[in-house]
């Protein structure tokens, strides 16, 4: 007769595997990828080193696991902007200036999933979820496109690439360990990370806003000719 799990040893199971994800996440919040040892994160989660390979072969799996939760928190809440009924324009601005704020709240843990070098495997990961932001980032171009307020020579695609890729690069400066500019402790620096995140989300729009009609004010040729 095969062995079944009772229901106790499942949640026990469970349990320890949201305890070890937890850990990792948390050192690598205080200090990126290198800090989400395996057995630093058995001793914070209060395992033995032994019990975190049961549900991790290798640290590179384990730090995938937290990069896939986190970065999928991202892609839904960048969902639901792209999903709501405002203005395009005003989706794109809400979504660009929603992931600044939310990856300044916590800048390492941030920087780490966004810049800092790491494993191939993590890295890979990275893609996977940045393609995902760009596809619902896309869904705005293509519904702004429709709408008449994008510019329509741009692939929609591209346009998502060049968005993503530009508020992302924007904040590893921001983000890095070694800025010390953006203390959101401090009113002061409340500000300053909207400010920022109003910047970035402007240079986005830029990007893909209809342009105006060609309009001079200078007199035509011939007239200027005759003065």
């Amino acid at each position: 007769m095969a062995y079944r799990r009772t229901d106790h040893v499942e949640a026990r199971l469970a349990d320890n595997r949201k305890r070890i994800l937890a850990a990792a996440r948390s050192l690598v919040s205080e200090g990126g990828w290198p800090e989400a040892r395996v057995g630093h994160v058995a001793s914070v989660a209060g395992l033995a080193t032994g019990s975190v390979y049961r549900y991790f072969p290798s640290k590179a799996d384990l730090c995938v696991e937290v990069l896939a939760a986190v970065s999928q928190r991202e892609v839904d809440v960048i969902s639901a902007i792209a999903q709501a009924q405002d203005a395009p324009r005003d989706r794109l601005h809400t979504a660009v200036t929603t992931f600044v704020k939310r990856a300044m709240r916590n800048r390492r843990l941030a920087y780490a999933l966004i810049a800092e070098p790491c494993d191939r495997e993590i890295d890979e990961a990275r893609l996977t979820y940045r393609h995902a932001i760009s596809q619902q980032i896309m869904q705005i171009v293509r519904d702004g496109q429709a709408s008449g307020d994008f510019r329509p020579d741009i692939g929609p695609s591209i346009a998502a690439t060049v968005i993503v890729g530009g508020f992302m690069e924007s904040l590893i400066g921001p983000l890095s360990p070694l800025n010390a500019d953006f203390s959101t402790s401090e009113g002061a620096g409340i500000e300053a990370v909207g400010k920022l995140a109003g910047q970035i989300a402007e240079a986005c729009c830029a990007t893909v806003l209809a342009l105006p009609t060609a309009r001079t004010t200078r007199l035509p040729l011939e007239t200027r000719r005759q003065t």
